[in-house]
């Protein structure tokens, strides 16, 4: 690697991803706005962005970036080209063992620009981050009714 890729690596934030899935292909594009403030913000930065197909036989179709919809009122192209190489065929095909057949799926790759600073220093200071997760939403709305269940009988 190069020192310029180096001294990019060592100042970036953590990297996620998500897959998110739609019934058929049915893209209504509601969350794009938001993911474009997201962007345009500096929250994150979109390192890859992919959209597939499930076939109901199990094969993929890659979905052009575009107008899914075809309602005129979303246009995707500003994200055609979010492609950094990171997200590879293989990781296309294992993030496509998450859906179901006949389903479609967004498939990002981001940067948490926020957290950058914040990993950087950590970094710097000779720490790395052993572990990460996600809490489904749905879980923390569980144990919160739970708590409140168990406020409500004591």
């Amino acid at each position: 690697m190069s020192n310029a890729t180096d001294d990019e690596f060592n100042e970036a934030g953590p990297i996620d991803y998500l897959i998110v899935e739609f019934p058929g292909t049915h893209l209504t594009g509601e969350g794009m706005p938001l993911l474009l403030d997201l962007v345009e913000r500096r929250i994150i930065r979109i390192l890859d962005l992919t959209f597939i197909k499930k076939e109901p036989d199990g094969s993929l179709t890659a979905l052009e970036v575009a107008d899914l919809t075809g309602d005129g009122q979303l246009d995707l192209a500003v994200f055609e080209g979010a492609s950094s190489g990171l997200l590879g065929d293989d990781d296309i095909s294992e993030a496509a063992k998450a859906l179901n057949p006949g389903s479609s799926a967004a498939v990002l790759v981001y940067e948490n620009l926020w957290a950058a600073p914040l990993a950087a220093a950590l970094r710097r200071s000779g720490a790395q981050l052993v572990a990460g997760g996600r809490i489904p939403v749905q879980d923390v709305l569980a144990a919160l009714t739970a708590v409140e269940a168990a406020d409500a009988s004591a």
